[in-house]
């Protein structure tokens, strides 16, 4: 750092005010402004927990696409996080981004957070050192991450203007940690929430950004606000903020030169703001003539090799009864794939999250390809989702031709109806500019019947479908705010009797407000006659009882797991579980592949064979889940959150925020914690998942900051085991969880092999937050798990001060 500083403040002595604040100032939706005159680029930003979507959406520039940060933290593998983080960086440096918006550390307090796929876990240290992991493998590329959100963001009701009441010691023990995990591990930015925290909103919250995070963890980063976060202007500027974005709508610019000459504003504060937006750029490679804090970055990864690489190790086997799984191909003749989503693959979450994959590799059709021979027949059974989805297919011909027009018209092609963007527009495309984008394509159908077209959006559209007018009309009601727009669009269907092999036109017409074309969000969905919804369950179980195996893709939609809103239920949407129940009754031998980014009620998992939970599985999903279901991979998960039976078990469920507060009530007791206290079983707790070999704990040395455990592989195969360690009070201790997570490692071996891993354990284990950490002496049970519910060896530890050396 200090070799920078030389640098910057010379340059900052060459700046006035109004060239300081508009370092600190969103040029536009993406991007910090650069100064030339001092040799400073423009700084460029990006969403991407599982992907690098860039400035815009190009439909030839697609992003490799990763599975959810939910199923890289069941991994339990720092260094897998870092392989996820290196992809993700040189997909940064292609892309010419300089900072990436990720990771999330937020906990998982309640699984209603609808955000909670593109969280890692409901344990701090989990958190924490996946999130370290990740930040290390994008930074070893020059590129800087963005640890958000800057607190209490667990959940998305109210988001932007509640007031989360976290007491002093669950902020510290809980909430915080994670972030102070990640800013140890060198993040180069943290981005600040949109809620409160006990009072004062995160982008202007001094006691957190300026002391917390900058004076007392030495953060010398850079603080920049969620979107549209930052509403004051003096407040923010005193608050520890750093770089406020995007251009619109915000409070500083004009307004803070102005603060800063009227004297409410110091102008050393700025001063400091632009040190950290200089000591980025400089580390980022902006600044002329300065060498960036990567100077030779990691040769590159094949993306689609580590898409596929973290779905396996994250997949949870969570049931396997009487040894159903691995399938042996050589004994099936027929299998039964069902769902929609085995056909339509959820691959990563709704909201800010999404990006373009380069393909998509379905369930079907992973298992069509892995099982070639074998009779692979399909049934949707169950439809979840309330959208159609985009229309797509060899029915559509050469594919869809787009036109964006206004000041110039650009042209291109897609393979599917839907479009999706926020920030620059495809051919590089003025927003102010375009009014208006029009959707082509030649539809021959396959079949005869109603066919059902659906417009999804915001804006005014026409549809017409061979030469005749089927909807014109808008689908928001006026004044419907930008946010409501992007996070909750909306649908309207029409029906149309079409003649199988008769070529149709179909255009889509939509009217964009000038202005307002860096975010567009439209889809054209099309669903073939087909039978109705009690015909589907009908076709799937007909097909599972012919079957030898029937594989059951269930799960949740864009519109229940999403940034905006939060889940309003646990249980899986539409008529999901029934058909799982109608199908096992149909086929002893279901297994039931789970695609959510979060934990769902399962009613039926004791009624099937097998449940296998798969997330957000990422580019690679159906190549993976084949991989793993036939045993060519070990399914190589742990859960990272638990998972209940029934929805009223959860110590912690609803997001109450009357009167505009959310009150943090249980203090330290979430997640397993809490569980622990109420004395509930849930249906799978913390740490679990089965593989496909079986691990003997053989012996467990404990001192106060090490756990020295040795386990034997004991089954026939080569497989994967998570050690974890638990430690807790032998006394119970009211005040404090019973068990908490301590250490963990990740090992391999092959059958018959032994592994001794030594696992630190953190001062932060035997320590509480009492206006400081405090180390709370005595005796402690350190367990050796393979789950929070499986202990396998447990020692004694005894603290003590003259012993312990803490």
């Amino acid at each position: 750092m200090a070799q920078y500083d030389e640098v910057i403040e010379p340059l900052l002595a060459q700046l006035d005010l109004s060239e300081k604040v508009s370092l600190l100032t969103g040029a536009d939706f993406w991007s910090v402004p650069g100064l030339p005159r001092i040799g400073l680029g423009s700084l460029i930003m990006s969403d991407g927990p599982v992907g690098v979507r860039g400035t815009g959406w190009a439909p030839d520039d697609p992003s490799i696409t990763l599975p959810s940060p939910t199923a890289l933290a069941a991994s339990w593998d720092p260094d897998l996080a870092r392989t996820a983080g290196l992809v993700l960086g040189q997909e940064s440096r292609r892309k010419g981004v300089h900072l990436l918006l990720g990771p999330t550390v937020n906990l998982q307090r309640t699984p209603l957070g609808g955000r909670h796929f593109e969280c890692y876990s409901e344990d701090p240290l989990l958190s924490g050192e996946i999130g370290a992991g990740f930040v290390a493998g994008v930074q070893a590329h020059g590129v800087g991450t963005t640890v958000k959100h800057l607190v209490g963001n667990d959940f998305e009701t109210d988001r932007m203007t509640v007031d989360v009441r976290i007491g002093e010691r669950a902020l510290r023990e809980l909430y915080l940690a994670p972030f102070e995990r990640a800013v140890a591990a060198g993040s180069w930015a943290v981005m600040s929430a949109y809620n409160a925290v006990n009072g004062l909103p995160m982008a202007s919250n001094g006691p957190l950004q300026s002391g917390v995070l900058k004076r007392e963890w030495g953060f010398d980063g850079v603080v920049v606000s969620d979107w549209r976060a930052a509403r004051s202007t003096v407040d923010a500027a005193l608050g520890g903020l750093d770089v406020a974005m995007p251009a619109m709508e915000n409070p500083w610019g004009e307004r803070l030169v102005a603060a800063v000459r009227s004297g409410e504003v110091p102008e050393d504060v700025v001063d400091d703001k632009v040190r950290r937006v200089l000591r980025l750029a400089a580390r980022v490679g902006l600044l002329d003539g300065v060498p960036p804090a990567v100077s030779a970055p990691p040769a590159d990864l094949d993306g689609d090799a580590v898409a596929h690489e973290v779905a396996t190790r994250s997949f949870v086997l969570a049931r396997n009864e009487n040894f159903t799984l691995p399938l042996e191909p050589a004994a099936l003749t027929r299998v039964a794939v069902i769902g929609a989503l085995a056909l339509d693959a959820r691959v990563l979450g709704g909201g800010s999250a999404q990006v373009t994959p380069p393909h998509v590799v379905s369930p079907l059709e992973g298992l069509g390809r892995a099982l070639s021979g074998v009779d692979v027949a399909y049934a949707v059974g169950a439809d979840p989702r309330p959208f159609l989805p985009a229309a797509r297919g060899t029915e559509w011909g050469e594919g869809f031709t787009v036109t964006l027009t206004g000041g110039r018209a650009h042209v291109f092609t897609l393979p599917s109806a839907a479009l999706r963007w926020i920030g620059d527009l495809p051919g590089g495309l003025a927003p102010a500019d375009v009014t208006a984008l029009e959707l082509r394509a030649i539809f021959t159908p396959d079949d005869d019947g109603e066919h059902t077209f659906a417009v999804s959006g915001f804006g005014t559209f026409e549809l017409s479908v061979g030469g005749q007018t089927r909807f014109a009309g808008t689908l928001h009601p006026a004044g419907t705010g930008r946010a409501e727009l992007l996070l909750s669009p909306r649908e309207h269907r029409v029906g149309v009797r079409l003649a199988a092999g008769v070529p149709v036109e179909v255009v889509l017409r939509q009217s964009i407000t000038a202005g307002l074309a860096h975010t567009v969000a439209t889809t054209l969905g099309h669903r073939p006659p087909g039978p109705d919804a009690d015909g589907m369950i009908a076709e799937a179980v007909k097909i599972a009882a012919e079957s030898d195996v029937a594989v059951v893709v269930v799960g949740t939609t864009e519109q229940v797991e999403s940034e905006g809103f939060d889940r309003p239920s646990l249980a899986l949407p539409g008529r999901q579980d029934e058909l799982v129940a109608q199908v096992a009754a149909a086929n002893p031998r279901t297994v039931v592949v789970v695609n959510a980014g979060s934990p769902v009620l399962l009613p039926w998992a004791d009624d099937v064979a097998a449940v296998l939970l798969t997330w957000f599985p990422g580019q690679a999903a159906g190549a993976a889940l084949a991989d793993v279901l036939l045993g060519v991979a070990e399914p190589g998960g742990r859960l990272p959150t638990t998972w209940p039976r029934r929805a009223q078990d959860c110590p912690v469920l609803a997001v109450d925020t009357t009167g505009g507060v959310v009150r943090y009530d249980e203090g330290v007791f979430v997640g397993y914690r809490g569980w622990q206290r109420a004395g509930r079983p849930p249906r799978y707790a913390f740490g679990h998942g089965l593989g496909y070999t079986t691990w003997v704990y053989e012996s467990l040395e404990v001192g106060a900051d090490e756990a020295v455990v040795t386990v034997l592989n004991a089954g026939a195969r080569y497989g994967r085991e998570v050690v974890q360690v638990y430690a807790g009070p032998t006394v119970p201790d009211p005040q404090r969880p019973r068990r908490w997570l301590a250490g963990f490692a990740p090992v391999a071996a092959h059958p018959g092999e032994r592994v001794t891993v030594r696992i630190p354990l953190p001062e932060r284990t035997w320590q509480v937050w009492d206006s400081g950490w405090r180390t709370v002496f005595g005796a402690y049970d350190v367990t050796a798990a393979h789950a929070l519910d499986d202990p396998r060896l447990t020692a004694t530890l005894t603290l003590v001060p003259a012993a312990s050396g803490i």
